[in-house]
C-alpha cells in the first residue's frame, strides 16, 4: 500500500470539517439502550459457537488520576482518596468474574491494554492484583505474540512499578507527554521533564519492553512552530517506535476544566497548520512512516509491519495490530466489540459500581449491526488503515456489484478524485499521498448514517 504523505496546507484548509473518527462503524451516535446485558450474552454465546472462536482482545478502563490536566477530555477521576480506587477495583474484579463466565475458557486472550486516566495510579499491589484476576477468569497468553500495553504517567511511576510491570506480562507501553516546553506545561497543568520521561522509557527497555508509544498535541497554550520543534528534538532523541499526535480541541463549553485554559494564548489556525507541517516534516525525515489518523511508527515496529502486509486494524485504542480478535471491555465507559455488536459500560463509575453490585453487567447501550453495517466497516476500516479498497474484495464476499451498491457514495468522491486526493477506476479506489491526512473525509462519502442525518447534533471532532 502507499505509505508516503504529502502536505498541503491549501488543500487541508478546505477540508477540514468536522467527521467521526471512525473506531467503530455504526458510530457511538447509533448506540442504542434497547441493546444491554441479555444482548451482550447473546453476541457473547454466538461467538462461542463458531466453527473458529477468536481470540480475545481486553481493554481495561482505570478512571483515576491525582491531578487535573487542562486540555483533558477524558473520562476521568481526579481524586487523591485512594479508597475510591480500592471500591472500584472491586467492583471490577467482580465484572472480570462476571465476564470471564461468558468467553469458552480455550480463546487466547492474546492482547491486553489498561487505559484511562491514568492506570499507574493503581498501587503496585492492586495491579498485580488486577493480573491475577484476569488470569484466573481469561486465558491470558504468555508467549511473544502476546501484545500487552499500558498508559503510563511518568508522574506517578515508583522506582519498582515498570520492572513489576514487565514481570505481570507488559511488553508495551504508551506515555503520555503532550509538550516538553515548560511554559507550556505550566499553562496545562501538567509540568513534566524531559529527564523524567526518558528515565521511565529507558526504564521499560531495560526490562523488555519491546514498544513504546509517546502521545504529543499540538494546539497547545503557547505552543509554536520554534517551540514544538524544540519538543520534537528531544523526542527524536528518545525515538519511541510509535507516535501519536493530536489536535487540541478547545471546547470549554463542554469540559469546563478546559476553562483554565485562555483562549488568547492559544496558536492561532495558521500556526496550528504550520506546527503539524512541521511535525510530518520531522518526523518523516527521521524514518517514521505514517500510518494514519494522528499515527506515526518507525518501519520495523508491528504497527508499520501490519499495514504493509494488510492486517492494521482499528479500534477503540485506535490502530491495532489484532483485527481478528473480540474486544471485552471491562470498567466504567468501555467499549467491547464481540461478533457483529458494539457495546458500551455505564459511563459513571459510581452507577458502574451499583450495577455490578447487584450482579448484573454494566452494559447499557451497544448495537447490532445488520450486513450493510458489517459491508461498510469492511470499507471504512480498509480505508483508514490501508488507503485502498479493492472492488473484487468485496464482492467476493458480499455477493455486490461494488460500483452499483456504492454509486451515491462514489458520486460524493467525485470532489476528492478532483482534488487529487484518491483515484477511482474500475478496480478499485486509492488514496493518494495528498489525500492521506484526510482520511476521514474519504471515509465519511460510505457513512450511511452520516448523509441520512441521523448524526444530527452529534459532537465530532475537526479533521485536523
Amino acid at each position: 500500500m502507499e505509505q508516503r504523505l504529502d502536505f498541503d496546507p491549501d488543500l487541508l484548509r478546505r477540508y477540514d470539517v468536522s467527521g467521526p473518527r471512525y473506531t467503530s462503524y455504526p458510530t457511538a451516535p447509533q448506540f442504542h439502550e434497547e441493546f444491554g446485558p441479555e444482548a451482550y450474552r447473546r453476541a457473547a454465546a454466538a461467538s462461542n459457537e463458531s466453527a473458529e472462536p477468536r481470540p480475545l482482545s481486553i481493554y481495561v478502563h482505570v478512571p483515576f488520576c491525582r491531578q487535573v490536566c487542562y486540555y483533558c477530555a477524558c473520562n476521568r477521576v481526579i481524586t487523591a482518596n485512594y479508597a475510591r480506587a480500592s471500591g472500584y477495583l472491586e467492583r471490577l474484579f467482580e465484572e472480570i468474574a462476571l465476564q470471564g463466565e461468558l468467553f469458552a475458557s480455550q480463546r487466547p486472550v492474546e492482547q491486553l491494554h489498561l487505559g484511562g486516566g491514568t492506570p499507574n495510579y493503581l498501587s503496585d499491589e492492586d495491579l498485580t492484583a488486577l493480573l491475577g484476576n484476569l488470569r484466573t477468569h481469561f486465558n491470558l497468553e504468555t508467549g511473544d505474540h502476546r501484545e500487552f500495553s499500558i498508559e503510563i504517567d511518568p508522574r506517578d511511576v515508583s522506582s519498582g512499578t515498570i520492572q513489576q510491570l514487565a514481570e505481570l506480562g507488559f511488553n508495551r507501553m504508551s506515555v503520555g507527554v503532550q509538550d516538553f516546553h515548560p511554559t507550556v506545561q505550566k499553562a496545562i497543568n501538567r509540568i513534566q521533564s524531559a529527564e523524567l520521561t526518558a528515565s521511565v522509557i529507558e526504564a521499560g527497555r531495560r526490562h523488555g519492553f519491546r514498544s513504546t508509544n509517546m502521545d504529543l498535541i499540538y494546539g497547545l497554550p503557547h505552543q509554536s512552530v520554534e517551540t514544538f520543534s524544540a519538543t520534537l528534538d528531544t523526542l527524536l532523541e528518545l525515538r519511541p517506535e510509535r507516535l501519536a499526535v493530536y489536535n487540541y480541541a478547545h471546547l470549554p463549553h463542554l469540559f469546563k476544566v478546559q476553562r483554565q485554559i485562555s483562549e488568547a494564548d492559544l496558536p492561532g489556525p495558521e500556526e496550528k497548520l504550520a506546527i503539524l507541517g512541521l511535525t510530518i516534516e520531522r518526523l518523516t525525515a527521521a524514518g517514521y512512516v505514517y500510518i494514519g489518523m494522528d499515527h506515526f511508527a518507525l518501519p520495523d515496529d508491528e504497527l508499520a509491519q501490519a499495514q504493509k502486509k494488510g492486517h492494521l486494524h482499528r479500534n477503540f485504542q485506535g490502530y491495532s495490530t489484532r483485527a481478528e480478535c473480540d474486544l471485552v471491555a471491562l470498567g466504567s465507559t468501555a467499549i467491547g466489540k464481540i461478533g457483529n455488536t458494539y457495546s458500551q459500560n455505564l459511563r459513571e463509575p459510581e452507577a458502574y459500581q451499583e450495577r455490578i453490585a447487584t450482579g448484573e453487567l454494566a452494559v447499557f447501550r451497544g448495537v447490532e449491526l445488520d450486513a450493510d453495517d458489517v459491508l461498510r466497516r469492511e470499507v471504512i476500516t480498509d480505508l483508514m488503515c490501508h488507503s485502498e479498497l479493492p472492488f473484487r474484495r468485496y464482492e467476493e464476499r458480499h455477493g455486490i456489484d461494488f460500483q452499483s451498491y456504492f454509486a451515491d457514495d462514489l458520486e460524493r468522491l467525485r470532489p476528492l478524485v478532483d482534488d487529487g486526493l484518491i483515484t477511482i477506476d474500475q478496480e478499485r479506489i486509492q488514496v493518494l499521498p495528498r489525500g492521506r491526512l484526510l482520511l476521514r473525509n474519504v471515509a465519511m462519502a460510505f457513512d450511511r448514517y452520516l448523509h441520512q442525518g441521523t448524526t444530527q447534533g452529534q459532537r465530532f471532532s475537526r479533521v485536523l
